[in-house]
């Protein structure tokens, strides 16, 4: 079986559902809860060129540090540095298969990533359905 590693949060709904669709194929991942243990430089730096977005796409501007540390405007190394010192403005959930890393907004984008189809039905937190009972997408 295919290694799935999840870099999570479990405050965080996306994080928690995105860990439910992991689950739900019957996976069973390698959780980091990464304010607790936190990727060093070189991880993350690494994590974002395999998601192969912007190092602002990591960023989490909603969160109001990225505000008091006026992140607006800053640079690569800059948003790096923010990060590995303070864990929280770390988007998430982050997700590594070897199929693909992705940052999992919507939960749903696991999907694309995932070594094994779903299992059966899957709803949100909040009772969205994504998953029919046999193991489509519903959207």
């Amino acid at each position: 079986m295919d290694a799935v590693t999840i870099y999570h949060n479990p405050a965080c709904g996306t994080s928690r559902n995105t860990l439910g669709l992991i689950r739900n194929a019957g996976i069973e991942p390698q959780l980091i809860e990464y304010l607790q243990s936190p990727p060093d430089r070189a991880t993350l730096r690494s994590l974002i060129d395999a998601m192969q977005v912007p190092v602002r796409d990591v960023v989490r501007a909603k969160e109001p540090l990225y505000a008091e540390l006026h992140l607006a405007d800053a640079g690569d190394d800059a948003l790096v540095d923010a990060m590995l010192a303070h864990p929280v403005l770390i988007n998430r959930p982050i997700v590594v298969t070897a199929r693909g890393t992705k940052l999992c907004r919507p939960s749903e984008a696991v999907l694309d990533i995932l070594p094994q189809p779903q299992r059966g039905a899957f709803n949100k937190e909040d009772g969205e359905a994504v998953i029919d009972a046999a193991g489509n997408r519903i959207r």
